[in-house]
């Protein structure tokens, strides 16, 4: 590998053999240590493990960084050797591709920290905290305003990008700031305004690492507006009925990565699909979940491009029958292989 004067200052370059099944072929995996941080990248690192699909090929880097420094260490890295950025989550509202991702895959799942400020109501996090278990611990401290998010199966990061929501709220209606990370390595605070927000998009979903100079940006943390001061068990018992309803209402029996499209209002995508006849539909290992038809869930060795090929199928089937071209909510990465 090529390594430009820059980079060889700030990392250091080890190479591993690891043993495949076949023990006279092996591979050279390589593991890249990052100058005055904790952070080490690596080659060929499977990502099905990190993707709530439980599908998905290799990165062809992977980096998951604990503090701020070493993430901007990392992008520095990728920016350096023209790798093409992807972010990473908790990989919940994701589809990445059997064959892979191009370039370095960074995971912000090891950004962790939280204050919750009384005096001002407000709660800042980093991007890698999950979003339920911010949701739990501010229902015990008698904090409302994140009870509708106990469902939400992703990280702040995430739900920032994409505006998660349920229960007629999302995070918009909530977010008072977001620090994002540029390209360049500046940090930035944005406002909801300037990030742009709609029905399950914002304009952080628009910089892919083909616009930016090979990276997007990447919110570091946000800061919500809560309201303290509740009984907790109050806040706690309406958490509870959130978390139950969505357990009656949607399969968490099988890996899925939450809704697949977004609602064509006045429709709701799920009743469409169920309409179209397309509940318990399946190709290969993956099926339209029978609790919940805006679902698809892995029922057992699915591979990315069968769950791929069912979006486009349930696409295809209720454009014929509604006239509705179905949006999908989740972010499909990689390339893919449309059925024949």
């Amino acid at each position: 590998m090529k390594i430009s004067q820059a980079v060889e200052n700030v990392c250091t370059i080890f190479a591993s053999t690891t043993q495949k099944q076949n023990p006279e072929k092996s591979s050279v995996s390589k593991i890249i240590y990052l100058k005055d941080t904790d952070c080490t990248i690596k080659s060929q690192a499977s990502l099905s493990a990190f993707t709530s699909y439980r599908v998905g090929g290799s990165a062809e880097w992977y980096v998951a960084p604990r503090n701020l420094e070493a993430l901007q260490a990392s992008v520095e890295y990728a920016k350096e050797q023209g790798l093409p950025v992807t972010i990473l989550g908790a990989g919940s509202n994701l589809l990445v591709s059997d064959r892979g991702l191009p370039g370095l895959v960074i995971s912000t799942r090891h950004l962790r920290h939280n204050n919750f400020d009384p005096q001002t109501g407000q709660l800042t996090v980093a991007a890698g905290e999950s979003i339920p278990g911010l949701a739990w611990e501010a229902a015990k401290l008698g904090w409302q305003g994140l009870e509708w998010a106990v469902g939400i199966p992703g990280t702040v990061g995430g739900a920032v990008v994409m505006n998660a929501g349920a229960h007629n709220s999302c995070i918009a209606d909530m977010l008072v700031s977001a620090r994002v990370l540029s390209p360049d390595g500046t940090l930035e605070t944005l406002t909801p305004t300037q990030i742009g927000y709609g029905y399950r998009t914002s304009s952080l979903q628009s910089g892919d690492s083909s616009t930016h100079g090979g990276c997007q940006r990447i919110v570091t943390q946000a800061t919500f507006q809560l309201q303290p001061g509740i009984d907790p068990a109050q806040v706690l018992a309406v958490t509870k009925q959130h978390k139950q309803h969505r357990l009656a209402t949607q399969p968490y029996n099988f890996p899925s990565c939450g809704s697949v499209f977004r609602n064509p209002a006045p429709y709701a995508a799920g009743w469409l699909i169920e309409q179209t006849g397309l509940k318990g539909y399946q190709i290969g290992g993956a099926q339209v979940a029978l609790l919940h038809a805006n679902f698809i869930v892995n029922r057992g060795g699915a591979k990315a491009n069968d769950i791929f090929c069912l979006i486009r199928y349930i696409q295809q089937q209720v454009k014929e029958r509604w006239s509705i071209y179905l949006q999908p909510e989740v972010k499909m990465m990689g390339e893919f292989q449309a059925a024949g």
